[in-house]
């Protein structure tokens, strides 16, 4: 089964500061509907205006990546970790037992974007961690190329739990297909460009729900990037 979730139905947070749309329930808005898919609990696409930010806050027991692609993220947490996050980077931050952290634009004048996804530990009370990432281009350019995962491959984040995270950059016309194990689904999400998720059209901020399907296939309509998730359903 595929599920579409248009773009513009997504839960919406407009502030001075901050334009951010919510794949799932966050903040204000709230559809008991539309909690998680699985282990996926958040993924926020988030603009912070120039000089904007996070303050200090506190996180427990949940795995945070966060992916940007456009601007600079600062980063502060209680563990001591201070760091800028650029453009094409990914940073995760287990939370765990417990951590405060706060992020802000990096620039006074000039907007950041940037992805946030939230996904919950295999366990709860796990020690707090820190790591970034930079994937090479290169290595997503008409394929998958996965930036989260469960076992510590290079060039890829670790989280504690059984799911994957992927990124493509998918040239027009190119088709690519992904096989899907029972009991898993898969959550795509159009950060630019338009695909066919077999044939289901996909523009820039809408996404696709996927389960109970043994494979399926992306065909780029234009230059395309997009996000994709792979969890287990059982969680």
């Amino acid at each position: 089964m595929l599920e579409v979730k248009n773009g513009n139905k997504r839960g919406k947070t407009n502030i001075e500061w901050l334009k951010s749309y919510h794949s799932f329930s966050f903040g204000e808005y709230f559809d008991n509907s539309n909690i998680r898919f699985g282990s996926l609990r958040v993924l926020n696409d988030d603009t912070v205006l120039g000089g904007g930010g996070f303050p200090t806050h506190p996180h427990k027991d949940m795995e945070i990546i966060t992916y940007v692609t456009e601007g600079a993220l600062k980063h502060k947490d209680s563990m001591g970790t201070e760091e800028i996050i650029h453009s094409g980077e990914v940073q995760k931050m287990s939370a765990g037992t417990g951590v405060y952290h706060s992020e802000f634009n990096n620039s006074e004048t000039q907007n950041v974007h940037f992805y946030q996804v939230w996904i919950f530990p295999e366990e709860k009370g796990l020690p707090p961690s820190y790591e970034k990432v930079k994937p090479e281009k290169s290595g997503r350019k008409n394929r998958l190329q996965l930036i989260a995962s469960p076992e510590k491959v290079e060039g890829t984040v670790l989280v504690r739990q059984d799911a994957k995270m992927f990124l493509s950059d998918l040239d027009e016309g190119t088709k690519i297909k992904y096989e899907l194990n029972v009991g898993r689904g898969s959550l795509v999400h159009l950060i630019s460009g338009k695909i066919l998720v077999n044939e289901l059209e996909l523009y820039p901020g809408d996404e696709v729900r996927i389960f109970e399907l043994n494979s399926f296939e992306f065909l780029a309509l234009d230059n395309s990037e997009f996000l994709m998730f792979d969890v287990s359903l059982s969680f």
